[in-house]
């Protein structure tokens, strides 16, 4: 299954891809479909009230993840990419007031959020522990249509059909067109850049332009380190208490200055570099704790993770320039969809080791590349990064995506530059397999107890509120 850089790197809005974005995006999904008439509809039946339940995952972190307002901007016709996160607070009080959503293109449908959007903690939905249902009825409240989908992680949402066909892996590829490089795994990717003596960034470019011109490749990664690059400065702007009642203070603004301070004295600093990565991290997950204008990489959990990493390379690589920044994000995309495609990178499903695991390792990866490391190092790096996350657990305080979330960011993005450094000092030969490691992230998740996977239910979660 053919994964694009544009599939694991998404523009959109904190604080989670998987219960922010993904059910936002599955709203707008189930409009489209009552408005195609696709269905089968009584005679003379006409929508008049459209209702939401939230299950598993979403249902215990649903209101600390912002799900149930994801929920309601899906409906009123937004999706993450449309969605402008300063008139969200506006709209959502609006629809919640008028007990009406009135999305473009449809009639006007009866909405009351305190009734008819509903978190399920009792009945999970079996395919994914991200699921949702959404439900049609008419005036006499009789059900004309419902519909399952899940959010699989890092904004990705499928119906309960498509996920039954990508279980028993009969999905067809995103496009009916062959890529020339179609890896699914480390092994193959590796042996297709012996035989063809080309880069991983070089491969994943050939396979992107299968689908794209050049030039709308290179601008759409352009837009997307733009994204990441304004979010970390937006963050290192901001000061304030972050939402969500655990009254936890931004930090990266206070930081940065007493940083800047130190840099422009000239003062040693051994840590230097790993003080720059942490606070790059830091503000991105503020702003996305935020409600903020953030990019999936490969999650919004894990959003700063990468960005920090690349900032760091702009930072103190004096070679470092535009192209180097598409290779970076190539390479990680190209990790990131291995990792996608054989384990998973939903918290829900397999900890936080799926989530800054993954991002930690696409940015090990990403890293090595540019800094000239060949296909076996890179592959190395991005191991030694993903093995060092391995048994993480999920365990967000209240179910917001600030505590641990934030400052684990900041140590994913230590990580990694570390995995790339030890990796390019070697040879690329090294004892454990990126495919080993990955098969073991997703078997320990699915051995990992529900309690440490995005529920809130154990962990820091539980254990900080008791203190």
């Amino acid at each position: 299954m053919f994964l694009s850089v544009f599939d694991l790197f998404k523009i959109g809005i904190g604080p989670s891809s998987s219960h922010t974005m993904g059910p936002m995006t599955a709203a707008a999904r189930f409009l489209d479909e009552m408005l195609s008439g696709d269905w089968p509809r009584p005679a003379g039946a006409v929508v008049d009230r459209i209702g939401a339940s939230l299950h598993g995952s979403l249902a215990y972190t649903g209101v600390g993840h912002g799900t149930d307002r994801a929920v309601i901007l899906g409906l009123h016709g937004l999706t993450p990419v449309t969605v402008d996160p300063d008139l969200t607070d506006a709209i959502v009080d609006k629809i919640s007031h008028d007990k009406r959503i009135s999305p473009p293109g449809h009639p006007t449908y009866r909405f009351d959020p305190a009734v008819d959007l509903v978190l399920d903690k009792k009945t999970p939905l079996l395919g994914h522990a991200n699921g949702m249902a959404f439900y049609a009825y008419d005036s006499g409240d009789r059900l004309l249509l419902k519909r399952i989908y899940y959010s699989i992680g890092g904004g990705f949402v499928v119906s309960e059909e498509e996920l039954q066909r990508m279980k028993a892996k009969t999905s067809a590829p995103a496009s009916g067109k062959r890529v020339p490089y179609p890896f699914s795994n480390a092994v193959e990717m590796l042996a297709m850049a012996a035989r063809s003596g080309l880069s991983i960034a070089e491969m994943k470019r050939a396979n992107e332009e299968v689908h794209t011109s050049r030039a709308e490749l290179d601008a759409g990664l352009d837009a997307i380190w733009d994204a990441m690059s304004r979010c970390i400065d937006r963050g290192l702007s901001q000061d304030g208490i972050m939402p969500g009642g655990l009254k936890v203070r931004r930090r990266a603004r206070q930081l940065h200055d007493k940083l800047q301070e130190q840099w422009s004295q000239n003062r040693p600093n051994p840590l230097l570099a790993n003080d720059w990565l942490s606070i790059y991290a830091m503000a991105v997950n503020e702003e996305n704790a935020a409600g903020g204008r953030v990019v999936t990489a490969p999650t919004n959990g894990a959003a700063g993770t990468l960005p920090a990493v690349l900032r760091y390379w702009l930072h103190f690589h004096v070679e470092a320039d535009k192209d180097s920044i598409r290779d970076f994000l190539l390479t990680a995309a190209a990790v990131g969809g291995i990792i996608k495609t054989n384990a998973s990178i939903s918290g829900a499903e397999v900890g936080c080791q799926g989530e800054v695991g993954s991002a930690s390792a696409m940015a090990a990866a990403g890293l090595c590349a540019v800094m000239g490391g060949t296909p076996e190092q890179v592959e190395n790096a991005a191991e030694i990064a993903l093995e060092h996350h391995l048994g993480m657990t999920c365990d967000p305080v209240a179910g917001l995506v600030q505590v641990p979330c934030i400052e684990r960011n900041a140590l994913g993005a230590v990580k990694a530059v570390t995995a790339a450094s030890l990796a390019i000092k070697g040879d690329g030969k090294h004892f454990v397999p990126l495919d080993a490691a990955i098969e073991t992230m997703r078997q320990t998740g699915m051995d990992m107890s529900e309690k440490y996977k995005e529920t809130s239910l154990g962990g820091l979660a539980v254990n900080v509120v008791e203190c």
